[in-house]
C-alpha cells in the first residue's frame, strides 16, 4: 500500500484509489475523502470546458469513477481562460483562487500523466490560454 509519503505511480492500469493516493500526496490533503472531493470538483469543472472527441478520449484514459466525474456535467459554450477556470472552480467549491489553483494542479497533474503527451497536446490546443500551467506543463505562446 502506498502511503502519503510516496506518490502512487501513474499508468494505464491506474485505479481510482491509486489516483486518489497520488492526488492526496501531490496536494498534501489530510484525508482520502478530501482528495476525492477535490478530484471530483476539478474533473467536473474540466469536463464542462471540453467537447466532442477530446472529452471522450480523455474520459477513456481515466479510471471509471474519474471519467464519470469528468462527464457528469454537460459541456458549456463559454470559453474560460486558465485563470477563468481557476476562478470558476473557486466559486463552485467555496474556496479561494489560491486554493483552487492548488487543487487544479494536484488533480490535473495526474490527469496529464494518464492522458499522455499526444492527447494532452490535442486537449490543450483546443483550450484558451492558461491551461498548460494547470496541467504542470510549460505554456507555449503561439506565433502571431
Amino acid at each position: 500500500m502506498t502511503t502519503l509519503l510516496e506518490p502512487a505511480p501513474v499508468g494505464a492500469d491506474m485505479t481510482f484509489d491509486r489516483m486518489l493516493e497520488r492526488i492526496r500526496y501531490e496536494g498534501a490533503y489530510p484525508t482520502r475523502e478530501r482528495a476525492e472531493a477535490v478530484t471530483r470538483a476539478v474533473l467536473e469543472c474540466l469536463g464542462r470546458r471540453l467537447t466532442g472527441e477530446v472529452r471522450a478520449a480523455l474520459a477513456s484514459c481515466l479510471p471509471q469513477e474519474a471519467a464519470t466525474a469528468l462527464l457528469a456535467l454537460p459541456s458549456e459554450e463559454e470559453r474560460l481562460t486558465g485563470w477563468g477556470f481557476v476562478k470558476d472552480l473557486a466559486r463552485r467549491t467555496g474556496g479561494t483562487p489560491a486554493t483552487a489553483r492548488w487543487d487544479a494542479g494536484a488533480v490535473l497533474g495526474a490527469v496529464d500523466d494518464l492522458a499522455g503527451p499526444a492527447l494532452m497536446d490535442r486537449l490543450l490546443a483546443g483550450l484558451p490560454p492558461g491551461y498548460a500551467l494547470l496541467f504542470g506543463r510549460a505554456e507555449l505562446l503561439r506565433a502571431a
